[in-house]
């Protein structure tokens, strides 16, 4: 006869809902906001709104003091606010109690759960706990039916969360859950024995034999014999980690073939860590309980530890996060709820140490790489399209879930810049592959600010919190960015080099650890960081991170550091193969295929570590091995390298190799090298704009239009038209300036392009009251879709014209013919004409140019310094640039002035965009007589608002 009441189910669920819980924690300071959510669609027009059918959809944001989360979209406005809360608990790593009872309550639940465990119901079941029910009916001699209480601590979960509610230290005294299972189970004393000597607990009344031999039926398809590949980690620093192996054979327990392992006499002497990595898998520790055991006071179980017996397992207790003395076993088995079947999965040195690797920010990126030895974590976040491998946001919600902390906080702000402040941080505009990621709330305000004429910014910031809610790390970037994911993974990624830096060098003192954080705009927390990773100060020769990062400055000059320390290693690289002309350069995406072999000269014995068909990388983001990107910089498409790396530590090396043994056998006959053969596939060159970026303060780009803006307030010019207008970059930074303009114009080939550059100007325009108050001399405004080699009357006579970085996009014939329609047919009283530097070109692309030496005349076809974009037709030196300009001047009575942006203008190799400003001498233009050939796509002007 069963007693107590059966709990299947567990403990009643919470009666808490998410706003109940919110609401008990910040009360008041909770802030809900429903907006009715409505889809729209413009049909091309900006001012035309057509509602969706539909019902109302409702989306909540709630406001909490460090961060907001939005809710999805909900056809009821409480439904909104509750997926708020629930958002917010997620975040806040908030664990809802399990019930609302007593104490006492919860140890009649805790009495009535342990009850079920041992009836004959839950026997058959499928959970992770009744195959050790099962397999101890199975036990031979003294211990048959004995459950190691253990097990039963670590393989059921009600149970923890009713320990959980009795005393919260369980969290982190797994000894402790244990204590308080022996006491409720002597409530029990009539239906369950509990043996101190086995720390075991048994059922009173035997199961029934039929029960048994059903079961023992049932399972007859069980192999016979099963061994098991685990890994054993001594405690002792002097001592290897070594494979072990398991026999977990049919009417063997496998925890008893664990204790044998270990030295112990049977299971009841084991004890059992948390799951290692994914939640989801059976790797675990196991280790042995302490000799002394005594049931105390107060429900609790004391072990008292020998210490001259028992070294601290530092290792051990860094992969598990719970104090781990003696020898530990790495495992990867047990019971699941997938069926009755003991699953298992064989462990080697291999996945060992890549468990390790995944404990380390750079590890983690390595993983997602799948290229352990030529994959480095980025010093940078340039673009979505050419990141590989995980994000950082994904890699640090990674990194704090293996470590056990709260899921780190991501709080993004967004405002207005102001447009004229001198010296400002660059606003970075990199591209994304669309799915930003709504943190904060911003998505209402985004919309607002596109309604009234605003452009954001994001800043993000990164809070991480410790289990237990402190806070133990700060990281507030001052960078903005146009794009909210920017944000948000820039600053995940500051977080993960300072992980980085300090997991690399663990017994830093405090003072190092606030003076190297700061540089990367991070605040430590010591005493609660230094709490949670105080395993790790035991880990001094596990160091993962293959980079030492020497300063802040780590993002643009990375590469250029290590490529200048690297010359003298990679200058007696052998490249085979024809030169086809096309080389990487700084802020290439680049493919390779490349094998690395462990090798012993001797013995010509060539083992392969790593390898992959296709593998892609961004030249100068630090996001592969120095030596490789150094070699790869060298060669040209289809071109094969073979070289020799740096032989990393034993423990890196084991995390790549298939065949430990033969490895080990190699690394130590102490003549081993290693070994890489890389063929480089393709080249995507980088973006003109990324490059420049890459160094220049502020963007080249802006330094051009601040340079056009310096002329037209100087000239005070009524009218302006800007050839190549592209997606409207200067006509937008004209409206945030006082200037006396009353009529600007856009001229570009490109639908795509002028349909953005309206709507920018449409919102600027149309915007709020500061804006007007900005550009209230602007009369109109026009864009126009044709060819700027064509002659169209409209834009004849304008005050100033400018045309910057677009020549270069045409054929060296066109640029000419341009020339002389603007000059002769446009007549503008001034022309302001940029393009690329090409000797310009040895400083972005940190290269040398060849060949020019031993032929000036004429181009060399092998070419290192390549055009900055891949659609340029041409660029120009300062030579032929002024060439052009001059005989132009010449032939259309203009006077010409020779300047630039970005260098020097009396150093080599002179302004990395070079500028031509053409004055008219005299003061009417000529007649124009022509038809209208451009295409209107959009107007404005300050009395009908615009038409499109």
């Amino acid at each position: 006869m069963e007693t107590g009441r059966n709990p299947a189910s567990g403990p009643k669920k919470s009666p808490f809902t998410p706003k109940a819980i919110i609401h008990q924690r910040f009360a008041a300071k909770a802030c809900y906001k429903v907006e009715e959510v409505q889809e729209v669609a413009q049909n091309g027009c900006p001012g035309l709104v057509i509602p969706q059918k539909g019902p109302c959809l409702y989306r909540c944001t709630l406001q909490l003091p460090d961060f907001s989360v939005v809710s999805e979209t909900f056809k009821r406005k409480k439904d909104a606010e509750q997926s708020a809360a629930e958002k917010a608990i997620q975040k806040l790593g908030i664990q809802p109690k399990e019930d609302n009872l007593t104490v006492e309550q919860a140890w009649d639940e805790l009495a009535g759960r342990l009850s079920y465990l041992f009836s004959i119901e839950f026997l058959p079941s499928i959970h992770p706990l009744s195959g050790h029910f099962r397999a101890a009916l199975q036990r031979g001699g003294h211990l048959s039916g004995f459950i190691p209480v253990a097990a039963i601590a670590a393989f059921d979960a009600k149970i923890n969360s009713l320990c959980k509610y009795i005393n919260p230290e369980v969290e982190s005294n797994h000894i402790l859950v244990m204590s308080l299972i022996i006491e409720a189970a002597k409530r029990l004393a009539n239906t369950l024995l509990f043996s101190e000597e086995k720390l075991s607990l048994q059922r009173l009344n035997p199961h029934p034999p039929e029960i048994i031999q059903s079961l023992l039926k049932n399972e007859s398809s069980f192999p016979e014999s099963i061994s098991i590949e685990a890994v054993r980690i001594p405690s002792s620093a002097e001592k290897i980690v070594e494979p072990s192996i398991l026999d977990a054979s049919f009417g063997n327990y496998y925890l008893d073939a664990i204790a044998k392992e270990l030295g112990v006499k049977d299971a009841s002497k084991v004890l059992i860590s948390r799951t290692i990595g994914k939640a989801s898998s059976e790797t675990r520790l196991y280790f042995c309980a302490p000799e002394s055991i005594t049931i105390g006071p107060s429900s609790e179980l004391h072990m008292k530890l020998a210490s001259s017996f028992r070294e601290f397992n530092a290792l051990a207790t860094y992969l598990s996060g719970q104090e781990i003395y003696g020898d530990a076993i790495l495992a990867s088995v047990g019971y699941t709820w997938k069926s009755t079947d003991l699953s298992y999965e064989d462990l080697s040195l291999r996945a060992y140490y890549r468990i390790l690797a995944n404990m380390i920010p750079s590890g983690i990126y390595k993983l997602s790489r799948e290229a352990i030895l030529a994959a480095e974590l980025p010093t940078t976040f340039t673009t979505r399209s050419n990141w590989r491998g995980s994000l950082p946001r994904d890699i640090l919600c990674t990194f704090c879930r293996q470590h056990r902390l709260s899921e780190p906080v991501f709080s993004s702000d967004s405002f207005e810049p102001l447009p004229d402040l001198t010296g400002r941080k660059r606003l970075r505009d990199t591209a994304s592959s669309g799915d930003e990621i709504n943190e904060g709330g911003l998505a209402a305000t985004a919309t607002a600010a596109a309604q009234g004429g605003c452009t954001l910014v994001y800043r993000c910031t990164v809070k991480i919190y410790s289990k237990y809610q402190d806070l133990i790390l700060l990281c507030s970037p001052k960078e903005s960015y146009k794009k909210q994911t920017d944000a948000i993974h820039n600053a995940a990624l500051k977080v993960l080099l300072w992980l980085d830096r300090f997991l690399d060098k663990v017994a830093m003192s405090v003072e190092e650890m606030t003076s190297s954080a700061k540089g990367l705009d991070v605040l430590i927390y010591p005493q609660q960081f230094v709490k949670e990773f105080s395993s790790c100060q035991f880990l001094p020769k596990y160091r993962w991170s293959t980079a030492t990062l020497a300063d802040s400055s780590l993002c643009s000059s990375y590469s250029y550091v290590q490529k200048n320390t690297l010359e003298d290693e990679v200058a007696s690289v052998r490249i085979s193969g024809e030169y086809s002309g096309t080389t990487p350069s700084n802020g290439s995406l680049v493919c390779v295929t490349y094998n690395i072999y462990l090798v012993t000269e001797r013995e010509g014995i060539k083992e392969q570590l790593e390898g992959s068909k296709e593998f892609e990388f961004e030249i100068g983001s630090g996001a592969t091995s120095p030596v490789l990107e150094a070699v790869v910089t060298q060669m040209s498409i289809d071109q094969f390298a073979c070289f020799t790396m740096e032989l990393p530590s034993k423990e890196i090396v084991l995390a790549v190799a298939r065949d430990s043994t033969t490895v080990l056998s190699l690394l130590s006959s102490g003549t081993c090298t290693m070994k890489c053969e890389v063929t480089l596939l393709r080249v995507t060159v980088p973006l003109e704009d990324r490059m420049e970026q890459a160094l220049f303060t502020p963007p080249l780009s802006k330094q051009r239009v601040e340079y056009a803006l310096q002329h037209i307030r100087e000239s005070c010019a009524a009218s302006l038209v800007d050839f190549g207008c592209g997606s409207g970059s200067l006509l937008e930074s004209l409206l945030a300036y006082q200037t006396s303009l009353e009529k600007i114009v856009g001229v570009d080939i490109s639908q795509k392009a002028l349909a953005r550059a309206a709507k920018i100007l449409h919102s600027k325009l149309n915007g709020n009251i500061e804006a007007k108050q900005l550009t209230n001399r602007i009369k109109s405004a026009i864009l126009y879709e044709g060819s700027i080699l064509t002659c169209d009357s409209r834009l004849c006579g304008y005050d100033i014209a400018t045309c910057l970085e677009v020549i270069e996009h045409m054929e060296e014939h066109e640029a000419c013919l341009f020339g002389d329609i603007v000059l002769s047919s446009f007549c503008p009283q001034i022309l302001i004409v940029s393009t690329p530097n090409y000797e310009y070109n040895v400083i972005l692309q940190n290269s040398s140019p060849q060949c020019q030496e031993e032929d000036p005349d004429e181009k060399s076809q092998q070419q290192s310094c390549k055009f900055r974009n891949h659609d340029h037709k041409f660029e120009w030196t300062r030579q032929q640039f002024c060439q052009w300009a001059s005989e132009l001047a010449l032939r259309h009575n203009y006077d010409v002035e020779f300047s630039g942006v970005g260098g020097e203008p009396n150093k080599e190799p002179g302004f990395a965009s070079q500028i031509a400003v053409f004055r008219r001498k005299d003061g009417s233009p000529a007649n124009a007589d022509f038809t209208e050939h451009f295409d209107v796509i959009w107007e404005w002007s300050s009395s009908s608002n615009s038409r499109s």
